[in-house]
């Protein structure tokens, strides 16, 4: 058996563009930002970035398009894919992408109110389902929390 899975969570570096193709088909495509820490061999905290390109199909392609914006966070699961293509000089350019499966919404960014619970969306195969998640006072570490 073969395994083709992508799992990523990172913030929009543009905002989600939305084509319709000739057959009516929707697709949005976007790119996200992952960044990794480390400590080098003399012990200094390093620091980098990835960038990947995303793509959406259907009905969470308009989802994703209508509320993520530049800087918002996303949940991304799916497969990778390179696709090549001829360009008018000749050469030949090959992209490789992440076909999104499943998304999740991450914590909206600036809200305000003193909540305790925030509400988020997961989309599975186009079909919407509300997850709860736990939003700790500022001076609370979850990892402090024995349970």
């Amino acid at each position: 058996m073969y395994i083709n899975k992508a799992i990523i969570y990172g913030n929009l570096t543009r905002d989600p563009e939305l084509k319709v193709i000739p057959s009516g088909n929707k697709v949005c495509s976007f790119s996200v930002a992952t960044n990794r820490t480390w400590k080098d061999k003399n012990g200094a905290r390093q620091e980098a970035a990835d960038y990947h390109n995303v793509v959406f199909w259907g009905k969470p392609a308009e989802t994703i398009t209508q509320y993520m914006h530049k800087g918002s966070t996303i949940f991304v699961e799916g497969r990778l894919s390179t696709r090549s293509w001829d360009a008018p000089d000749g050469k030949k350019n090959y992209r490789t992408e992440i076909i999104g499966e499943n998304f999740q919404f991450g914590p909206k960014l600036g809200g305000g109110g003193s909540s305790s619970a925030t509400s988020q969306t997961e989309v599975t195969g186009g079909v919407s389902e509300e997850i709860e998640t736990i939003e700790y006072p500022p001076d609370v570490n979850p990892e402090d929390i024995p349970f």
